[in-house]
């Protein structure tokens, strides 16, 4: 979820900087809410890339209890 969500983050950010908007119409500077939204998508695409990093150094621990493992046993006795 970490790194769609930086993705989905970066994309709006740079359609609200980049693009010529009416700023008139949410009475607000989208260009700092753009490059806010950069900086959390930016943000969120690290944490998810270290996340998944630290998923895959995880090593799995195998115990094994109970009695020995079967041998097979021979008899020339016959």
């Amino acid at each position: 979820m970490g790194i769609g969500l930086g993705v989905t983050l970066l994309v709006l950010g740079a359609i609200l900087t980049f693009t010529g908007l009416d700023e008139s119409i949410f009475n607000t500077d989208l260009d700092t809410v753009g490059i806010i939204l950069m900086i959390g998508g930016a943000l969120a695409l690290i944490m998810g890339v270290i996340q998944n990093a630290q998923r895959q150094r995880h090593t799995t621990v195998t115990e094994r209890r109970g009695g020995p493992d079967v041998v097979e046993r021979r008899d020339d006795a016959y």
